[in-house]
């Protein structure tokens, strides 16, 4: 079975980032150097972390990785969000997870009803990654 995972690339904080969002989301954390993989033709390079992987609670996966320095810079903005979205039986853990996300960082969107009648927020993390949130609403019928 073929899956989709977020695989977030940063400049230099990847190992505090996937640390964070353990904390967030629970789980296995595993973390490997660029040394530890015989890929740190910088020694500057050598410390950082070439592949990160937090497979978290519920069934969360996320990667994180450091560019390295043979790289072009990581962009500022990106024209990606994650994004978080369950029922309304998940919504103790979604606001959970929201509230400590939001925590690092600052929110665009209020975690409200939306219009579409599920509560929807988004907020940027403390590494400047856009997280959305949507629960939905009890099933009608």
């Amino acid at each position: 079975m073929a899956r989709l995972n977020p695989y977030i690339n940063l400049k230099d904080d990847a190992r505090a980032a996937l640390e964070f969002y353990h904390s967030v989301f629970g789980g296995e954390l595993t973390v490997n150097t660029f040394a530890e993989f015989g890929q740190a033709d910088d020694p500057a390079d050598a410390d950082k972390v070439m592949h990160g992987q937090l497979e978290g609670d519920g069934g969360i996966v996320l990667m994180v990785a450091d560019t390295p320095s043979h790289m072009p810079p990581v962009p500022e903005t990106s024209n990606i969000s994650v994004s978080l979205s369950g029922g309304y039986e998940d919504d103790a853990t979604l606001r959970g997870y929201w509230e400590k996300l939001l925590a690092s960082g600052s929110e665009i969107v209020p975690l409200e009803v939306a219009p579409w009648g599920d509560a929807f927020g988004m907020c940027t993390d403390g590494y400047g990654v856009t997280w959305l949130v949507n629960i939905g609403g009890p099933a009608q019928g």
